[in-house]
């Protein structure tokens, strides 16, 4: 049975409904979010392989998952350290990245010299609203993502991806493929096109709107916020 996926419409109308009838705030998802994210470095790339864990971050909700899987990491016992060249004004990410200055978590602008000394590397830059060209400074991070040998871990998306189509053809991201991939809430259609090691994370979907967005809920074990999937959708 092929792993069911929501486009990037449906995704958006998913977290509307998340956030109205469903009764959740965008505070609790991304915190949701960024928990599983956390989980599956912890799963990929255990402590003893390196504490170093440099988080890309974006300007919009997939970068506030990342803010928040960096300050669980650093709780966990790594060192994260944060790119986050296009910070918003909005109040929620203030105090993400202020929560996470609190931790005396660094915050770096050079990403390529970051990049020379980590282990691990979390792609929090674009979710699957992401559409359009990749926008400075954001090219050369992808593209360093592209040609480094540190295992990348993507946020829902590899960054520069077509929500439905995979990687772009030419450009910017065309060659990027992460070693790792977390689908949040439900895969999205470009995950025919991945062929690194996939989880799915988002605990908190009620089985009354799972059904009504026509994806499956994996069965999370213990206290679990994520599941890996192979291919065809079947928990590993």
């Amino acid at each position: 049975m092929a792993l069911k996926t929501l486009s990037a419409k449906a995704a958006a109308a998913l977290d509307r409904e998340l956030m109205s009838t469903g009764a959740f705030s965008i505070d609790q998802l991304m915190e949701l979010a960024g928990l599983s994210v956390s989980q599956v470095v912890y799963r990929v790339h255990p402590a003893e392989k390196g504490r170093r864990v440099l988080v890309a971050v974006g300007p919009g909700n997939n970068g506030g998952d990342g803010l928040v899987a960096a300050r669980h990491l650093r709780n966990y016992g790594y060192q994260p350290t944060i790119y986050y060249p296009k910070r918003p004004k909005n109040d929620l990410y203030q105090r993400l990245a202020k929560q996470l200055e609190d931790l005396d978590v660094p915050f770096v602008d050079d990403f390529p010299t970051a990049l020379q000394s980590t282990d691990h590397v979390i792609d929090a830059i674009f979710g699957f609203s992401f559409s359009g060209e990749v926008r400075e400074p954001f090219p050369a991070v992808i593209q360093a993502m592209t040609e480094t040998k540190v295992p990348v871990t993507s946020v829902d998306a590899p960054s520069s991806w077509d929500i439905e189509d995979g990687p772009p053809k030419s450009g910017v991201g065309s060659n990027f493929h992460p070693d790792v991939l977390i689908s949040l809430t439900a895969p999205k259609p470009l995950v025919k096109h991945f062929r690194g090691r996939h989880f799915v994370g988002g605990r908190f979907v009620a089985p009354g709107i799972a059904e009504k967005y026509d994806f499956d809920v994996p069965a999370y074990e213990g206290v679990d916020q994520i599941v890996e999937v192979g291919p065809e959708g079947l928990k590993l």
